[in-house]
């Protein structure tokens, strides 16, 4: 049984990675970065942020923003993106104050905001969580062309695979590139830099 539940961890971690590589070289629904550069991603929506209060998407524009799309119940990839997207904020020293970062559930009938809050309380406190109606929340994935699935196990629990990518936006909320899950440090840090130019 454990054993079973492991390897079904391992699939949900390698098809969440290829659905990053996907990403970046076009098969997905995203297409590719050249094709997207540019546009607009996602549609009006209005849900909560992780300290309860509401969030519109007009909410961000004004500056870039960083967004990556996971859940609280994530055994690896999500915890590591969370990390590492804290410590690429800390190596821009002041300029990390001028990117947002979001962190948008693809679970919202298990993420509340008090369990994200809670969550979120072990990252960069400069992530912002991002929840709601199960219902608004797959409307505002399924608009930035985020993949996330239901996956069962065999125990009766559930977990969810998804995108692994993370969005950069810029200050007009239009999608500039992306960085791939694992993606080398250095890299993903001047992506950042380069949205603050």
């Amino acid at each position: 049984m454990r054993i079973t539940r492991y390897i079904l961890w391992g699939l949900v971690a390698v098809t969440a990675l290829t659905l990053g590589y996907l990403f970046l070289t076009g098969d997905s629904g995203l297409q590719s970065n050249q094709q997207v550069a540019g546009r607009i991603l996602g549609s009006e929506f209005t849900l909560t942020r992780h300290d309860g209060n509401p969030i519109t998407n007009k909410d961000l524009l004004g500056k870039p923003h960083a967004m990556f799309f996971g859940f609280t119940n994530c055994p690896e990839v999500c915890p590591t993106a969370l990390l590492r997207m804290g410590t690429w904020l800390d190596e821009l020293g002041k300029d990390g104050e001028r990117i947002g970062v979001d962190f948008v559930t693809v679970d919202p009938g298990r993420d509340t905001a008090a369990l994200m809050s809670e969550y979120l309380s072990s990252f960069d406190p400069r992530i912002v969580g991002i929840t709601g109606k199960v219902s608004k929340v797959e409307e505002m994935l399924r608009s930035f062309k985020v993949y996330f699935n239901r996956v069962e196990l065999e125990d009766g629990d559930y977990t969810m695979d998804h995108t692994a990518t993370i969005y950069l936006l810029n200050s007009e909320g239009r999608f500039v590139r992306s960085i791939a899950y694992g993606e080398n440090s250095q890299t993903a840090v001047a992506k950042l830099r380069l949205m603050l130019k």
